[in-house]
């Protein structure tokens, strides 16, 4: 499934988009996400607000 971003950059937000999503919880916004995960909250939001990427080959 990530093999259809181009940048390695929006690659490595995708595996961390998906691992958040797969953490137990029931909140799966941006900051407990990043929270659990380690990183800025602001890489996933990035990810997921402003990827370039086509989302419907994920899809």
């Amino acid at each position: 499934m990530l093999g259809s971003p181009a940048r390695r950059d929006q690659r490595a937000g995708g595996g961390l988009d998906l691992r958040g999503l797969m953490l137990d919880g029931k909140r799966k916004s941006m900051r407990p996400m990043a929270e659990h995960l380690g990183v800025d909250h602001r890489q996933l939001q990035q990810f997921v607000s402003s990827s370039t990427w086509d989302y419907s080959k994920v899809r």
